[in-house]
Order: C-alpha cells, then sequence, then structure tokens
C-alpha cells in the first residue's frame, strides 16, 4: 500500500465517509444489510486470518474502515444491537472449525493403532508438555521482542524444566509399548486451530505453531466470540 493509500485508509478509520464530501460513498451506510457487522466490531475471520494458510479471501459483505468509523461515532448516541449478528457470525465460524477438528481426529483414529487407556494418557501427557514448551518458547520470544529481558530469561528457565518432564514422560510412553505403535501415535490435533501436532515436534516448530498468525488468530476469534458473547447477554439484561 503506498504511502498516499496508508493516509487515506488513516483519514478514513478516524473520520468515517463524510470526510471529504464524498457523496458516492455516502450512498452506502453502515447499517445496510451488505455491510459486515462483524468488521465493524473487529471480528471478522475474513480479515483476522488474512495472510494465513487458512486466508479465507475476500468477505462477502462490505468491508470499510471509513463505515467502521461512522457505526464507531453513531452508536456512542444509539444502540444498534449488531453484537447479536457478529455473534452468530463467529458461532457458524467456529462451529465449522470445530467440526473439522473433530473430523480431523476421527481420522487420526482410525489410522492408529488401538492402545490402552493407560497408554494413551501417557501418550497425551507427553503432548501436554510438548505444547507447553512451544507455548513458553513464543512467550520467550515475545517478550524478549519487547524488551523484557529479564521476564524471558525466566520463562526459558520453565522451559528447560520442561523438557526434563518431557524426556521423563516420553520414556516413559516409550517403555509402555512396541516401536511400531509408538511411532503411530506421534501425532494430535490442536484444538484451537485443526493443525496436526507431532508428538516429536522440535522446539522450534512447536514455537512457530503457537506464536504463528494462524494460532495466534484463532485465539482472538474465539475470545472476541465470548467478548460478543457476553456484550449481547448485557444488552438484552438491561432492555
Amino acid at each position: 500500500m503506498s504511502a498516499q493509500a496508508q493516509m487515506r485508509a488513516m483519514l478514513d478509520q478516524l473520520m468515517g465517509t463524510g470526510r471529504d464530501g464524498d457523496t458516492m460513498r455516502q450512498r452506502i451506510k453502515f447499517t445496510d444489510e451488505r455491510v459486515c457487522k462483524s468488521h465493524l466490531l473487529e471480528s471478522c475471520p475474513h480479515d483476522i486470518l488474512s495472510g494465513t494458510r487458512m486466508d479465507l479471501g475476500e468477505c462477502l459483505k462490505v468491508h470499510d474502515l471509513a463505515l467502521r468509523a461512522d457505526y464507531e461515532i453513531a452508536s456512542k448516541h444509539q444502540e444498534y444491537f449488531f453484537e447479536l449478528d457478529a455473534a452468530e457470525h463467529l458461532q457458524s465460524f467456529i462451529a465449522d472449525c470445530d467440526r473439522r477438528t473433530e473430523l480431523a481426529k476421527k481420522r487420526l483414529a482410525e489410522t492408529q493403532e488401538e492402545i490402552s487407556a493407560e497408554v494413551a494418557a501417557k501418550a497425551e501427557r507427553v503432548h501436554e508438555l510438548n505444547e507447553e514448551i512451544g507455548k513458553l518458547l513464543a512467550r520467550a520470544e515475545q517478550l524478549g521482542g519487547e524488551g523484557n529481558v529479564e521476564e524471558a530469561q525466566q520463562v526459558l528457565e520453565k522451559v528447560e524444566k520442561t523438557r526434563a518432564l518431557k524426556r521423563e514422560a516420553e520414556d516413559i510412553y516409550r517403555n509402555s509399548m512396541p516401536a511400531s505403535s509408538f511411532q503411530q501415535q506421534k501425532l494430535r490435533v490442536c484444538e484451537v486451530c485443526s493443525a496436526y501436532l507431532g508428538l516429536h515436534d522440535n522446539d522450534r516448530r512447536l514455537a512457530d505453531h503457537f506464536g504463528g498468525k494462524l494460532h495466534l488468530g484463532f485465539i482472538e476469534i474465539r475470545e472476541k466470540l465470548e467478548k460478543l458473547r457476553k456484550a449481547v447477554v448485557e444488552k438484552q439484561d438491561d432492555g
């Protein structure tokens, strides 16, 4: 985007559609059914997941920063209850994602040998520690990037302790089943973004996953859905 386009977008976001007397742009209002209410509330998955491997492409409804500015100004004086539309949109999206996650888990289970509940619990423990390492590393990188070196170092110390626990858990798991089965139980599905995670993924891949735009995008979508639900309940109670 050119510097001129960036400046125009910034002015749109600050001042709305009427900033330059553009009557063509004023023909569509933020209340129009063609306008994406999720976009007005900064919660459209098409925006949040843009540029990820699950990029949804362009939203079928209108996205316009100037219309968002119009809405933010108008909503200070009148209630539009767009949270309900946005919550329904995100709920439908998350429900589809969760269905895909369950399907992926089912397919994975069909390709892996049946194992006892005790052994499955041991494998789950390794996965949990694996994920914890990835999350801690992503957090340490974030803190380091923000200049919080001391906090980042504290997190890295937790990483080392968790790695030791993981090695111990892997030994316990490996000794509880045949080598062939050990190799087959190496995948699981991320409950947040439905990506596959390996039992033996290295730390770099784990950090890239948990600190990546796709995983963080799904966390953001789920958090926004919860906020929208709460807003809907509060407004219904007030009404």
